[in-house]
């Protein structure tokens, strides 16, 4: 490999552990707050069972940490995919894509959840240190 390749490698490796740590600090922070018990107040309000607060605190609380950490990565950016399916049809109702009530932002992380699907959780993970666990459940 040349001087230039492995700069690259590295730099792939190091962008893409920044894009995972991105998206998941701020699940960790949106799951973090869901444990409030004054959300579940909220959850009514847009038709959904109050008793359900943990379980949409822990769907976004616990794949945040996963993907940081880069264990488990495809199955956690499949749930967050799937939760950002969720807030865009059915919390926010893809009404508008910009502005007060818009979808830009879970777009954009339903977006970087299918990289990490497609990617995979990359070189700077425990995944890529314990070689030996399987490709499905990286």
């Amino acid at each position: 490999m040349t001087g230039a390749e492995i700069n690259q490698s590295k730099f792939h490796d190091i962008s893409h552990f920044g894009l995972r740590l991105a998206m998941g600090s701020i699940f960790i922070a949106a799951g973090f707050i869901k444990f409030d018990p004054s959300f579940a107040t909220y959850l009514p309000q847009m038709g959904l069972p109050a008793n359900m607060q943990y379980l949409f605190a822990l769907e976004e609380f616990v794949p945040g940490i996963l993907i940081i950490v880069g264990v488990l990565t495809r199955i956690s950016a499949s749930v967050l995919s799937l939760v950002m399916l969720g807030v865009i049809f059915y919390i926010d109702k893809a009404s508008k894509f910009i502005g007060p009530d818009g979808v830009e932002l879970p777009v954009i992380l339903l977006a970087i959840s299918l990289v990490i699907i497609t990617i995979g959780p990359g070189r700077i993970s425990i995944s890529h240190l314990i070689k030996k666990i399987p490709r499905f459940l990286q």
